[in-house]
Formats: structure tokens, sequence, C-alpha cells
């Protein structure tokens, strides 16, 4: 088995080997991963934090061994929690890493953070605070940072930040946690998903007080939520149908 480390701000993680492929996620700044299969210009890959797996460019990560892997896997994250941070190699070479990138790894890649960080996990009230951090963020497909981000990439992001493990996609995120039977029951900080058509879980996002939700759609953006949904007030119109409301922490 090989070992690999993030040592770029923002990398694409993809469904298949190709530059063409889907994107399905981003690897942040010091994200470390195990090698599942490596060819000649990819590797398909299994994140530590969530299991999420796809393939990643090799010239785009750093090898490590397994001893350094275990380690990393040991420690308490250590999050930027700037929205823009930066990653000095002791020379003049600055890269800027987006909230949310790994500092763990900083010694083991010869680098030096500048900016703030945060560590450890918070009440359940910062989580709303926290995801005002990425208002108006737009959205992208596999995006997790506040530069592009999917629904669940928000919500998955959101909880990291405040030290809390959730899965990546929205219908994996779905299966935690405890289900409530009303609106009424939830409190903010809890998930919100949502379904379409055929009943699949294609949606997920963060309550907040008086019936209101933040949730990446066109942008990360607030929207009314009642028992059917979210209601649009610009549109006039409900945009997505709700499936279960589930308390996470």
């Amino acid at each position: 088995m090989q070992y690999g480390l993030c040592n770029l701000s923002i990398v694409p993680l993809r469904a298949e080997p190709t530059d063409k492929s889907e994107l399905v996620s981003q690897l942040l700044y010091g994200e470390h991963f195990k090698v599942l299969e490596k060819r000649k210009k990819w590797s398909k890959i299994r994140v530590a934090f969530d299991k999420y797996e796809g393939w990643v460019d090799n010239k785009q990560y750093v090898e490590i061994f397994e001893e350094e892997y275990s380690s990393l896997d040991k420690e308490p994250l250590e999050l930027s929690s700037n929205l823009v941070a930066f990653i000095s190699n002791g020379g003049n070479n600055l890269t800027p890493v987006p909230l949310g990138a790994v500092l763990n790894s900083t010694s083991l890649l010869e680098h030096t953070h500048e900016g703030e960080q945060v560590t450890g996990k918070k009440d359940k009230s910062n989580i709303v605070e926290t995801a005002f951090m990425y208002l108006n963020t737009p959205y992208l497909w596999g995006g997790k940072t506040p530069f592009g981000i999917d629904c669940s990439g928000f919500t998955q992001m959101v909880y990291k930040l405040n030290g809390h493990a959730i899965l990546r996609d929205a219908s994996q995120q779905a299966t935690q946690g405890e289900a409530l039977s009303f609106i009424e029951e939830s409190e903010p900080g809890d998930l919100a998903f949502f379904d379409n058509d055929e009943g699949d879980i294609v949606h997920v996002g963060i309550i907040m007080e008086n019936n209101y939700i933040i949730h990446a759609h066109g942008k990360v953006r607030i929207d009314r939520i009642d028992h059917s949904g979210i209601f649009n007030a610009e549109l006039k119109r409900h945009t997505h149908k709700l499936r279960v409301i589930k308390k996470i922490i």
C-alpha cells in the first residue's frame, strides 16, 4: 500500500483517470490518503478523513511513508480558519490555501502556515456562524472551498471546521444522525435533506432559526424552509422537496 499527501492548495478528485472526467470532490492542502492503484499519470485514492475515493493526477501530490500516514491519522485536525491564508516554504514562495486546509502536515512538508487556525470540537451553536463564511460562494459540483462548493461539500466543511466528521455526499450524510419528525423539533445546525421525483437524496442544507435554511444552490444562500421544502422568495416557488431532517450533533 502506498500513501500520499496533498501539498497544493486545491486539487481536483475525479471519477475517472482523465482531466476530462467529472469532478467528484477536491483535495485541500494537507489532506492525506491511501493510494489504491497507481498508473503512469493517475492514482486512485481513498481520502483518510471520509474514505471518499477518486482519481488524482500524480503530479499533484507527494508520497509519504505509512508511519507518517498513521501519525497524521491519529492527530486532532488543525484547520486553517481564514478564508484565504498562506503557506511558506521558507523562501520567497507563498502558496495560498483556502478555509479548511489541513495544517497537521506543515512540519512534514517543511512549510510554515501564516494565518489563524482552529482545532477541536466546537459547540453546535457555532455551526451557523461558520456557515456564514461561505455565504455567496458560487455552486461548483465537487467543490469544497469558498471559491466554489456543492451542497454536501458545504455541509461537510462547515461541520469539519467545528470538529465533527460527516461523509462527503448528501445521500451518504443522510444515513448519519437521528431523524426528526417535524421541523419544529429541529435546532440551528441540524441538516435537512431533500429528494427528487425518484426518491433519491440529492440536496442538503443547514437549518437556521425561524424556519430559514442556508444551502448551496447556484450559490450559498439563505431561503425559507417549511414542511414542503425550500421556498425561494425570488422565484416565488419551492425549489427542493423536503425528505428528512437529521440531528447529527
